[in-house]
């Protein structure tokens, strides 16, 4: 049985090794470890999908700002989720994602925005964020570009520039 927890420190080797290995560079595996000692990090929010003691896959929310007229509002980045290549298409990215939505939304967090496969986000709610006029400061694809909403309606009165940690800055 795959069991959902926050990480702890003796999982962060084996974090760095499921992000190395889910993607074709190491970028993502530097960009956890960067925002875990960054002012972005939330405790809890990086969780781990784990069996038999193995970390199968990993996810990451972190602290952004979106800058608007009518001030500046917190939500959150979604980056990067990673399952192990062996056990991609067993529903443990989606365990990862769910269990996350709930964890943010436990610690009071409005809205959640992700980068990814426009084929893949949606099914959890994600829709495309500049239908709620938020934009980036670099080019994205309108489809790739997406937000959840945990508190339903929380970004319709609010537009502007989201504003990522600036370990991104490395990695765009």
């Amino acid at each position: 049985m795959i069991k959902y927890r926050s990480e702890e420190y003796k999982d962060h080797a084996a974090i760095f090794e499921t992000n190395q290995l889910s993607f074709p560079e190491d970028n993502e595996a530097r960009l956890v470890d960067m925002l875990r000692d960054s002012e972005s990090y939330v405790n809890g929010l990086s969780i781990v999908a784990e069996k038999d003691g193995e970390i199968l896959g990993h996810i990451l929310f972190t602290k952004l700002t979106i800058e608007s007229s009518e001030g500046d509002f917190v939500a959150l980045s979604l980056a990067p989720l990673a399952v192990k290549p062996n056990f991609q298409g067993q529903g443990i990215g989606s365990g990862l994602i769910k269990e996350g939505i709930k964890k943010c939304k436990s610690l009071g967090y409005k809205a959640i925005v992700v980068v990814g496969h426009p084929e893949y986000y949606p099914r959890f709610g994600f829709f495309p964020a500049r239908e709620k006029g938020l934009e980036l400061p670099f080019p994205v694809p309108d489809e790739a570009f997406m937000v959840y909403e945990i508190v339903p309606g929380y970004l319709d009165n609010i537009q502007g520039m989201v504003k990522l940690p600036p370990e991104f800055d490395e990695f765009i």
